[in-house]
């Protein structure tokens, strides 16, 4: 294999074509992107403190303020990322060729002359669904005629009896359908020391000197023929290829909370990944799954040590992705997104428990990338990237913190302390910023016909985006306390439980519910009734924070009823491409959610069989 060039020279190559790109070096739309970044920041910032300055400007303001710039940075990259995707979409013919310069033509039917290894990580998930999304992908691959390029490897850490009998069952049939075909191997570790890095680690140290290729799935994952072989094609031509992330939508669910999850995250993927790409560049994102990579610097650079010291922060890397995207990097290669709407997917977790729960683990992963930001040699943007993973939830521990500083003033005087003309400023600036990502990707598809169709029509594309926008204002605080709990636990010792997600979808019970989000039930009781016996007015300016907590487990509750779902899924809100015109692998799944085409009777029209016209 032909070594890449020195990290200085990746990404020196000429521009991709596109009118907004052309004449941009990389290194100057970073400088502009940090530009952006840090005016908006100053400007917030600014008024804020001109907001807190009527009565003066004392520590409980500084300290406001602080909190307030923590929060700021994170919702200014998200804002820029969004505007910059919106001009990008709007001006280039082919969107992720641009961006991703190494990407081959799609019409690209160049021989396969590599070896790549599918590899399924799973632990204690159920056997019946992660069998049938290979099954889907191996048929795929043989139908293209180019099977006999890839190895199939199912590599489990489970540790349930049911679920490890359950697995070798199913996966011993899979193998046995494609036996002449397509290899399969199943291997499973009695322990699971550096969790799912670890599990990869070990198929490196077994067979990773037998392909050049890995494609890395989890449980959930399914991905179209075409573009595995499209990702094979680009990394058999660019050498300085180190990673080659996919983007992922979400399977179509009949949950009634994921489905504004996945509509959202549907609409919001294009735009927000282009803009983010647009000065990333080769310094790109990996998210842990969906995503191909060269196994020779893998295996050679990213091996992730346990973490020195004790407590919840040290041991094992929990989050393993980003890491290995920055030692990727490091080595010289190059880490780049590829910008295709549809072919690769993933499940979205179907109650607001599982949610949440996920969320933690994310969070636990991520607070220890502060550990990994002096890591010699890496380069900026991996720091970068490193610091926003850990973005979200600092930023929404802050807000929790903010809204109980700003109840101090109340307590103490009960009166306002700030100017409301400066304060309307800040509080516009923060909503137009949050909600800006969500604005600019219904924009980008309401603006084609073919996609608003898509998306089940007009109508229904927009009542989909105000539904999707009002759910996330419910999310946005629920989230934030568990967030600020979790995080203060971790100061304590605390850690979270990286068990096995329930895919399926099912009723919360509310016991259950209340288990999981009692500290955002107590949060919310305190602050509403903190504010209203202070002061009424203020309770109707700052409870609804205080408020949407409390209502949590309700929340929960409702949005799990399976028969709320199915008629979500049947009226058609928050449809998404995948149920109005299936990809071949969705459909092959026979999912829930995905409309069934009707079948025609044939009518008899003496010996001939007549169609019904459409």
């Amino acid at each position: 294999m032909r070594r890449p060039q020195p990290p200085s020279a990746v990404g020196a190559a000429a521009d991709p074509v596109s009118p907004v790109a052309v004449g941009v070096p990389v290194r100057r739309r970073r400088q502009m992107f940090l530009l952006l970044v840090s005016a908006t920041l100053l400007v917030a910032v600014g008024l804020m403190i001109w907001t807190l300055s009527a009565g003066g400007f004392g520590g409980l303001d500084l300290a406001i303020t602080a909190l307030f710039a923590l929060t700021v940075p994170f919702n200014a990259i998200a804002f820029w990322n969004a505007v910059i995707g919106l001009v990008l979409a709007r001006s280039s013919p082919d969107l992720a060729r641009a961006l991703c310069p190494p990407l081959v033509e799609a019409t690209d039917r160049s021989p396969i002359t590599t070896s790549t290894a599918l590899l399924a990580c799973v632990r204690n998930e159920d056997a019946a669904i992660v069998g049938r999304n290979l099954d889907v992908m191996i048929e795929g691959l043989v139908a293209s005629g180019v099977a006999g390029h890839f190895h199939v490897y199912v590599l489990s850490d489970s540790h349930w009896p049911e679920v490890i009998a359950a697995e070798e069952a199913r996966i011993a049939e899979l193998a046995e359908r494609w036996h002449d075909r397509m290899a399969v191997t199943y291997r499973r570790r009695a322990d699971n020391p550096g969790f799912k890095a670890g599990n990869i680690r070990d198929f490196c140290e077994r067979w990773g000197h037998r392909h050049d290729f890995m494609l890395v799935l989890d449980a959930d994952s399914l991905m179209e023929a075409d573009v595995i072989l499209r990702m094979v094609r680009t990394l058999q031509q660019a050498p300085q290829l180190g990673i080659l992330q996919s983007l992922m939508a979400g399977l179509p669910t009949t949950s009634a909370f994921a489905r504004p999850l996945q509509f959202g995250m549907r609409m919001l993927m294009n735009g927000f990944t282009a803009g983010n790409a647009w000065w990333q560049q080769d310094v790109g994102p990996y998210w842990g799954h969906n995503a191909l990579i060269r196994l020779r610097p893998f295996i050679e650079h990213c091996h992730l040590p346990p973490l020195p010291g004790r407590g919840p922060l040290s041991g094992w890397v929990l989050s393993h992705d980003q890491v290995e995207a920055a030692l990727m990097r490091r080595a010289g290669y190059e880490v780049r997104v590829m910008l295709l709407e549809s072919g690769s997917w993933e499940e979205t977790p179907t109650t607001l428990t599982e949610y949440l729960r996920r969320d933690l683990r994310w969070c636990h992963g991520n607070m220890q990338y502060f550990k990994l930001l002096r890591w010699p040699g890496l380069h900026p943007v991996s720091r970068m990237n490193l610091l926003l993973a850990t973005g979200g939830f600092i930023g929404s521990t802050a807000w929790v913190l903010l809204m109980l500083l700003f109840a101090l003033p109340l307590a103490l005087d009960n009166g306002p302390t700030f100017h409301p003309g400066p304060g309307l400023a800040v509080f516009l600036l923060s909503m137009g910023m949050a909600f800006a990502p969500k604005v600019a990707a219904l924009l980008e598809v309401a603006l084609e016909r073919d996609q608003r169709l898509r998306f089940g029509g007009a109508p229904r594309l927009l009542a989909g985006a105000l539904g999707d926008m009002a759910f996330s204002v419910v999310m946005a605080p629920i989230l934030a306390v568990g967030h600020a709990a979790f995080i203060g636990g971790l100061a304590f010792g605390r850690a979270a439980v990286w068990g096995a997600q329930r895919r399926a979808v099912h009723w919360v019970r509310p016991l259950a519910a209340l288990r999981r989000l009692w500290p955002q039930t107590l949060f919310g009781a305190v602050g509403v009734g903190w504010f209203a016996w202070l002061s009424p007015p203020g309770a109707l300016f700052f409870s609804p924070f205080f408020g949407i907590a409390l209502i949590a487990v309700p929340v929960a509750v409702l949005t799990s009823v399976p028969a709320l779902g199915r008629f979500l899924a049947h009226i058609g809100l928050w449809r998404i491409p995948e149920e109005t015109v299936p990809a071949p692998a969705v459909a092959a799944l026979h999912l829930p959610a995905v409309p069934m085409p009707p079948r025609r009777s044939p009518k008899r029209l003496g010996d001939a069989a007549v169609e019904p016209a459409d």
